[in-house]
């Protein structure tokens, strides 16, 4: 009796992983389907062309159901696109700081009274105190070309790195995109340039905890001099994309 009932355990709990594996399977979403969307505007079809987010959202790997933080979400590009890839099931924080540019803000406001925007949740709040108490335990954060800003806007970025390190669950995902420097650089071009030195970015993460995990080379441009400012883009600038992740 006891063996029938221990293969029987077995059994089910084997049946369990192989349904888990399936749904795992099933769970990527078919990005190029969400890019395609007709409902997308016109706006962000041109920024798709110098974006390329077929790469970057099968990079980055947001899923439905997931729970994610857009830091620095400006208009709200990225964001329309994770709250897409996570559906009606999962929800994306899209945050910018208090008094951020008020036509961004228009722009992310619009988005969120959209279909596709009903996952979208918006935070006014600074970079280094990014979510609410109660919002914890992320799946993932994506921090898209906005990093290099913080060096120059006052932000304790220790503290910000800290802060996302604990709200992200374990085995959680950082990705963060941005405009790289020249080599020892640093972050002394953020405000002119807008850039900054991807070794030292990468130090200061990994210094809250991060392991880095992947590197994404689908924005790479090695022909940059890196002496020319990135804000507004007058040509292809050499872009860098890691991926980082709270260890289980």
């Amino acid at each position: 009796m006891t063996s029938r009932t221990t293969i029987a355990a077995f059994a089910v709990a084997l049946a369990a992983c192989f349904n888990l594996a399936g749904a795992a399977a099933q769970g990527t979403p078919d990005y190029a389907a969400l890019i395609a969307a007709p409902d997308r505007s016109a706006a962000d079809r041109a920024t798709d062309a110098r974006r390329d987010p077929l790469k970057a959202l099968a990079f980055i790997g947001a899923r439905p159901g997931m729970k994610v933080l857009d830091l620095g979400a400006g208009g709200g590009y990225s964001t329309e696109l994770m709250a897409r890839a996570v559906g009606p099931t999962g929800v994306v924080y899209g945050q910018n700081i208090p008094n951020f540019i008020e036509r961004e803000m228009a722009a992310f406001e619009a988005r969120t009274k959209t279909p596709a925007g009903k996952p979208i949740v918006g935070l006014s709040r600074p970079f280094d105190d990014p979510l609410p108490p109660d919002v914890r335990d992320l799946d993932l954060i994506t921090f898209l070309f906005f990093y290099r800003d913080t060096t120059y806007m006052g932000v304790d970025r220790a503290k910000m790195n800290a802060r996302l390190f604990a709200a992200l669950k374990p085995g959680g995902y950082l990705v963060i995109a941005d405009h790289s420097a020249a080599p020892g650089a640093g972050v002394t071009v953020g405000r002119s340039l807008h850039r900054i030195e991807e070794s030292l970015l990468r130090r200061e993460v990994e210094a809250a905890g991060f392991k880095l995990v992947g590197e994404g080379d689908f924005w790479r441009h090695p022909e940059d001099t890196h002496d020319f400012t990135t804000q507004p883009p007058t040509k292809p600038a050499n872009e860098f994309v890691l991926k980082f992740q709270k260890p289980q």
